[in-house]
């Protein structure tokens, strides 16, 4: 794949997902751009991607240190790791390592790419059908503190579905609910398949 197929991206952040039963969103940012991915991940994959973002070491390794002591016993260098593809709702990743692809999971993928610190790419064509865009940061809004939760929550009945959807996927990314964002972005690209 070239590299002008793939994207870099870094890890914005993670958050707990009420809805997923557990599971986390991981939230990755386009280096050079305002693209967000959230990928939804396990709770185990979660863990030691945050331990290890945050300098902690388990007093045993844990799953993902282990197989960074492997590649290093052996002599390995991992390259970097791509998300590779999207299908039917499920991300592909591949783990380029000595010139080897190993096909794997993001969340592994990416938890093994930080304790080497090597980037992470998404494949352009993952980027274009899965991310949405930030507006700006929490830091650039303003709510007044007057103002009603339900006001912001339920456009007025003056704007269609599409203006509708539009407004609750700004206020959910405004508020960092990614995975919210992320299932109101389907919505509104079936709605504008749709409408073309």
């Amino acid at each position: 794949m070239s590299a002008e197929d793939r994207v870099q991206v870094e890890i914005l952040g993670l958050s707990s997902s009420q809805a997923s039963g557990g599971a986390y969103a991981l939230i990755l940012k386009e280096t050079n751009g305002a693209r967000r991915l959230p990928i939804i991940i396990g709770a185990f994959e979660a863990q030691s991607i945050a331990l290890e973002m945050e300098g902690i070491k388990p007093p045993r390794p844990l799953t993902h240190d282990l197989m960074k002591n492997l590649i290093d016993l052996l002599g390995g260098e991992l390259i970097d790791v791509l998300i590779s593809e999207l299908k039917d709702g499920t991300f592909f990743a591949r783990i380029n390592l000595d010139s080897q692809e190993i096909d794997s999971r993001p969340s592994d993928a990416i938890a093994i790419a930080v304790r080497y610190g090597a980037p992470i790419y998404v494949a352009e064509k993952v980027m274009s059908e899965a991310s949405f865009v930030s507006e700006g940061s929490e830091e650039d809004k303003t709510v007044p503190h007057d103002a009603k939760p339900e006001q912001d929550e339920t456009p007025g009945p003056q704007l269609s579905k599409l203006e509708q959807l539009e407004k609750r996927l700004a206020d959910a990314i405004a508020k960092e609910d990614y995975e919210k964002a992320a299932l109101l972005r389907d919505e509104l690209k079936k709605l504008q398949g749709r409408d073309s």
